[in-house]
């Protein structure tokens, strides 16, 4: 008995990883669709990859590391949806869009104002933005893939 409990726990907590990963690219396909109709393409054709010193313009490269780095963000949100505290509000979509949204907005200050412009100025990039790097467009486009990851997650913690 104890080994399918420890394996009912395993799949859950897979199932919540899968989930979170997924919904991480879902919102991060909306966040980067929402930079590009603002006019902010070569954040993802020409920084992003330089992160990676990669030179660009560079957009398939640029989407790529996008894409895994909100896989990656998307893992961290599940860290705090499986919180007891939290785990409530994040089963339903619309307090897990909430839950999202904020996460999304707290997300803003350590990686678009803090890592990325330590980042890009310590691979020599020339247009390294300066720190904080804490703007409009930066807490927009966070916030919609917080939005974004919040509303999907319970979704597909149902479906796969």
């Amino acid at each position: 008995m104890g080994s399918v409990v420890s394996s009912e726990t395993t799949v859950s907590v897979q199932h919540e990883w899968l989930s979170a990963g997924v919904a991480g690219i879902v919102g991060t396909v909306v966040f980067g669709a929402v930079q590009m109709a603002m006019g902010a393409t070569g954040v993802i054709a020409v920084a992003i990859p330089a992160l990676y010193g990669l030179s660009g313009p560079n957009l398939a490269a640029g989407w790529a590391i996008h894409l895994v780095h909100g896989a990656l963000l998307g893992l961290g949100f599940a860290l705090l949806a499986t919180r007891p505290a939290v785990r409530p509000y994040a089963t339903q979509t619309g307090t897990a869009a909430a839950v999202g949204l904020a996460y999304g907005l707290v997300l803003t200050v350590p990686t678009a104002g803090v890592a990325m412009p330590l980042w890009l100025s310590a691979v020599g990039f020339p247009n390294a933005p300066p720190l904080p790097n804490l703007t409009l467009m930066g807490f927009v486009g966070h916030g919609v893939y917080g939005l974004v990851l919040g509303a999907t997650y319970p979704t597909l913690r149902r479906l796969l």
